[in-house]
């Protein structure tokens, strides 16, 4: 296991990337929101440059489990892992729930919860967003592996304010966020929201006109017998179990315009009544978060951050927990890191981060999205094509992942899905205006096997020609002939009144030129299509606003 740089994504496995990249105690955050067990096929979607979606989808993972060898040997790992806890707590459940999809995923997310303990500093935290399918499973879970006395809280995130599954049950508007401990020495600063405002009318009633603004009447008693703060305050008797402060410090309260002495309607002291602190409301942290989140609202399909993953949870969700469980330049992982937001959290706040995901669509997500929002950030991507081997050893394990990862190389949208004649024969889509003004689209069609030939160029071709589509790109692992290269000569060339050049309608690219840096030729790509990227971070830390 070698030492690890920090701020990383990782394209694979993150069992295996746990395993052979990150070393015991290292971390100080985990933060994971692994696939739901809701057997619901995920997608990613990409914004056209109409606005419409729904031509532009492709499945980022199948968040469903199913019981096979698979499961099997996650089962079997668990049970190998000398955690007898977590493998007694497992081994109940399987004969509880049988061998079904929840009982694979719950194997899969058992093994993978052992090592993310295994990871984690003593000081360290872990949170793990779930919603109510398994959320009960998995918190047994996480007692087994850390145990019962190292849970801290079930939060409650509010994430949607109606929803239509309300005809036969009260409707589901929440996720589930468990917060676990490392060990006693997990370090925790509690956070503040902004005062409810109903709150602030209730309780801040006073303003002395002096500028110091609003503020509320304090306790100046002692809680507990305190013989030696028993003593008269100009004229006021003490409390009966003395003041909370000491003569020199009532002196510089009074001082400082800080304690409230009571009076009569005619001006006069009251010395009937009790000398109070004040306490003003822009002195003030603010209201202290509970378990249950109600103030950070969902991300809509409008919002300036939302970037079109369907899964995508808003950036200050996750600064609240980076902020409360990690300091400056700690290590923040995320291992299901989806399109990023924790470690674009981290990032924003100072912390060094690591991501994981198993898609090299997400990979590829995460990496434009980083550069977008920090122009000039420095992070390693390890376990995607480096050199042509490797993308040619990618070609070769998973046709989908190449087809991604290779659209990605020339920033193609992804277009269709893993059904077999779901994409018409299209790969990706890169939009651009050859006139300056009126949007068309280049079509991409990649091929990773062994064997291309002339057939291929034509049906490309044929696609071009049914989608009205003035040029395609087609990326191909294995040499063109020389009878394809003429075939896509033939197609012509098209002219760019805004550039007033002419382009090949037909071109062809190899591993080999992608990773000499070759791209398509093609006038005026429209940067607003495709990946939704967001605003560029100013750089300010927010987590004092926390």
């Amino acid at each position: 296991m070698r030492n690890r740089p920090s701020n990383q994504l990782f394209y694979g496995d993150n069992l295996a990337v746990l395993r052979k990249e990150i070393p015991d105690a290292s971390i100080d955050l985990v933060y994971l929101d692994p696939p739901f067990n809701s057997n619901a096929n995920y997608n990613i979607l990409f914004r056209s440059p109409a606005g419409t979606s729904a031509d532009a989808q492709i499945e980022a993972f199948e968040d469903t489990w199913h019981w096979n060898d698979r499961a099997e040997d996650a089962f079997d790992q668990v049970a190998r892992s000398g955690n007898t806890r977590a493998f007694d707590l497992l081994n109940a459940m399987r004969g509880f729930l049988g061998e079904n999809d929840m009982m694979a995923y719950l194997s899969m997310m058992a093994i993978r919860l052992i090592e993310l303990h295994r990871v984690l500093k003593p000081t360290g935290s872990l949170y793990l967003h779930c919603d109510p399918t398994a959320s009960h499973y998995l918190k047994l879970l996480l007692d087994g592996v850390f145990g019962p006395k190292l849970y801290r809280n079930e939060i409650i995130w509010k994430r949607q304010s109606a929803h239509s599954d309300a005809k036969h049950k009260f409707a589901d508007v929440s996720d589930t966020i468990l917060f676990y401990a490392r060990s006693a020495e997990t370090r925790f600063k509690p956070a503040y929201c902004e005062h409810d405002s109903e709150y602030v009318t209730k309780f801040y009633r006073f303003d002395d006109d002096d500028g110091r603004g609003l503020y509320r009447l304090g306790d100046a008693a002692s809680p507990n017998p305190r013989p030696n703060m028993m003593y008269d305050w100009k004229g006021y008797a003490y409390p009966a179990k003395g003041w909370r402060y000491e003569r020199t410090t009532m002196q510089r309260l009074h001082d400082e315009g800080r304690l409230y002495y009571p009076i009569t309607s005619s001006g006069e002291p009251d010395f009937s009544k009790r000398i109070a602190l004040k306490r003003y409301l822009n002195e003030q942290q603010g209201s202290i978060v509970t378990n249950v989140w109600n103030d950070i609202s969902p991300l809509n399909a409008t919002a300036r951050e939302a970037l079109g993953y369907p899964t995508q949870k808003p950036l200050s969700l996750l600064e609240r927990i980076i902020a409360a469980s990690s300091s400056e330049g700690d290590v923040v992982l995320d291992p299901f890191c989806g399109c990023g937001t924790a470690v674009h959290a981290a990032q924003k706040l100072g912390r060094n981060w690591i991501g994981i995901d198993v898609t090299h669509l997400a990979i590829s997500l995460i990496e434009k999205r980083m550069k977008a929002a920090f122009p000039g950030v420095a992070f390693i991507v390890e376990g995607t094509p480096k050199d042509l081997a490797s993308a040619e050893d990618l070609a070769a394990r998973d046709k989908y992942q190449f087809q991604w990862w290779a659209g990605s190389m020339i920033d193609a949208m992804p277009f269709g899905g893993k059904k077999k004649g779901a994409d018409g024969g299209i790969d990706g889509i890169i939009y651009f205006k050859p006139d300056g003004k009126r949007t068309e689209k280049a079509l991409v069609s990649v091929k990773g096997g062994d064997h291309v030939g002339v057939q291929m160029i034509r049906d490309l071709h044929s696609v071009m020609e049914r989608e009205k589509a003035p040029i395609g790109i087609f990326i191909t692992k294995a040499l063109p002939t020389s009878a394809m290269e003429r075939e896509a000569a033939a197609v012509g060339r098209m002219l760019s009144d805004a550039t007033g050049k002419t382009y090949a309608r037909l071109q062809i690219l190899t591993l080999a030129d992608l990773f000499v840096g070759k791209r398509p030729d093609i006038p005026l790509v429209d940067p607003g299509a495709g990946f939704r990227r967001p605003d560029r971070e100013s750089g300010e830390r927010q987590a004092a606003l926390l």
